[in-house]
């Protein structure tokens, strides 16, 4: 993995590594999501319980890099009860008559809880640059109120995450024709994944100026090799329990502090109870 944190960063994406690093096996990354998955459960109760922070992870990549299987494979460690995933795709009527962030910003987490987005608001410096449905003029001002969006929640206690599912051109693909063989993954197929492919170098230039115009030490790009859906799904995993390990201290000093409250509360309760007894 590649984390990148600081506006201006150089990115070049045909330089990262896509695949596993050497010693990394299936079994070996297996095991430890598992590990992560039990720690990642009792984190997100910590957080849900505070409710000092909340959760936000920005899936991008290219089609079939894997954002619906790092969202099975990842979340599926979870409560349910404290987790959205929206998926954002074409704007509807009524968000178009918006701010391109009105959409957006209307599911952002709620303290204690986590908000995974399936595409986000970086389409409209993606796509929309890439297959010109906005004027340059109007997508290439979209980064600075992007990084200010990010800011705001972050100022609010959002842990803000953002990855970038890294997959070769010959590992999408395969991928991509692997969906034509089986009856079980037919329903995905799309003409226009291909013709999105023929862009494949207008969207390396689009996501590496993405990244680098909006990295921030709050709100960090990480870049994962995802050649290996088994390897995504341990680095997603292994980032997102990270973030949420450095806030676990502070969350126990609430929880403790609402465990005395609520103990004294009770005391209270009952001590009146026993006078009208």
């Amino acid at each position: 993995m590649k984390t990148f944190a600081k506006p201006g960063d150089k990115v070049r994406l045909d330089a990262l590594p896509a695949d596993p690093p050497k010693g990394m096996t299936k079994e070996k990354a297996q095991a430890r999501l598992a590990e992560l998955g039990e720690e990642m459960f009792e984190l997100q109760e910590a957080m849900w319980g505070a409710k000092v922070n909340s959760l936000l992870v920005v899936l991008q990549g290219r089609d079939s890099a894997g954002k619906d299987g790092a969202i099975k494979h990842v979340a599926g460690y979870l409560n349910p009860r404290g987790v959205s995933v929206v998926s954002f795709g074409a704007p509807t009527l009524e968000e178009r008559q918006h701010d391109f962030l009105w959409r957006v910003h209307r599911h952002a987490p709620r303290l204690g809880e986590t908000a995974i987005f399936n595409r986000s608001h970086y389409e409209d410096v993606l796509v929309v640059r890439v297959r010109g449905l906005a004027p340059k003029s109007l997508w290439k001002e979209r980064y600075g109120p992007i990084a200010d969006f990010e800011e705001l929640l972050a100022e609010h206690g959002t842990l803000i995450l953002k990855f970038f599912l890294h997959i070769t051109k010959k590992e999408q693909k395969a991928r991509l024709l692997e969906r034509e063989k089986s009856p079980a993954t037919a329903w995905k197929l799309n003409p226009n994944d291909w013709v999105e492919r023929d862009y494949w170098d207008e969207y390396t230039e689009a996501y590496e100026d993405a990244i680098s115009k909006t990295a921030a030490p709050h709100a960090p790009w990480i870049v994962v090799p995802a050649n290996a859906k088994w390897y995504r799904n341990l680095a997603v995993a292994q980032a997102v329990v990270e973030a949420l390990r450095a806030r676990r201290k502070d969350w126990k000093k609430t929880l403790d502090r609402m465990g005395r409250d609520g103990r004294a509360g009770l005391a209270a309760y009952r001590a009146q109870r026993t006078r009208k007894d």
